[in-house]
């Protein structure tokens, strides 16, 4: 059994968030750091921009705004659509111990949010692909073979994956209590709305992170981020 490590929930803004998520993918293909799970929320909220979308989203995002700041626009090194982080709640997996394609790895690891979900009376399932998913700029308008919907066909979990050789990094948006204003300013439409029972972040984060042991047959060390590691991390930021 391997020994993984968790680092407990943690609240950031977007740019540190993302470059958490790349470092220790860069740590643990140079390093020898362990395989990682995380989650955490962004603060201030920010819409993130898959790798490939460079300029492809709608040119009234440079201008939003929530509860009077800017909303921040940032760069996911992962791919998919853009993703609203207010009210979600974000879950990162690093390994190297998953074999096959893209879309073998994504079914595999999502089995833990599968569970963990279940564990508390929310069915989820995958979507099927869709080719209009491309021409939105919104990640949970349409659901793909790598999301995650309820069995009204609402789409949860949006995910996106960057890989390198046998080394992915996954993290995946959990739409939670989303700011149903700020939701149709960014996407002129109403977000998903699948039937959650009331429960807290931690409540959640503890049955994934059950859910994620048993799934990826391994024990989690809690480890949070050291301040040296939070230190190194922010002098890469640009």
């Amino acid at each position: 059994m391997n020994t993984w490590r968790f680092i407990p929930l943690m609240e950031g803004d977007g740019k540190l968030q993302m470059m958490i998520d790349q470092w220790l993918l860069t740590q643990h293909q140079k390093y020898n750091h362990p395989p990682t799970l995380r989650f955490y929320t962004w603060n201030p909220p920010a819409i993130s921009l898959g790798v490939s979308q460079k300029r492809h989203f709608p040119s009234h995002w440079h201008n939003l705004t929530y509860e009077g700041k800017p909303l921040d626009l940032v760069k996911r090194p992962s791919g998919g659509r853009g993703v609203l982080h207010q009210g979600d709640l974000t879950y990162m997996v690093v390994t190297s111990h998953l074999d096959g394609n893209l879309d073998t790895v994504y079914r595999q690891i999502c089995q833990f949010l599968i569970l963990g979900w279940q564990k508390l009376g929310v069915n989820l399932d995958f979507g099927q692909p869709e080719s209009k998913y491309l021409q939105s700029a919104n990640c949970f308008k349409l659901a793909t073979n790598a999301d995650l919907v309820d069995r009204q066909g609402n789409k949860f979990i949006g995910s996106a994956q960057l890989k390198k050789g046998k080394f992915t990094l996954q993290h995946g948006s959990m739409l939670l209590k989303p700011d149903l204003k700020l939701f149709q300013q960014v996407f002129n439409t109403t977000p998903p709305s699948p039937v959650l029972p009331l429960m807290s972040l931690s409540s959640i984060v503890s049955a994934l992170t059950e859910a994620a042991a048993e799934c990826f047959n391994c024990n989690f060390e809690t480890q949070p981020l050291s301040q040296k590691e939070l230190k190194d991390i922010k002098n890469l930021i640009i």
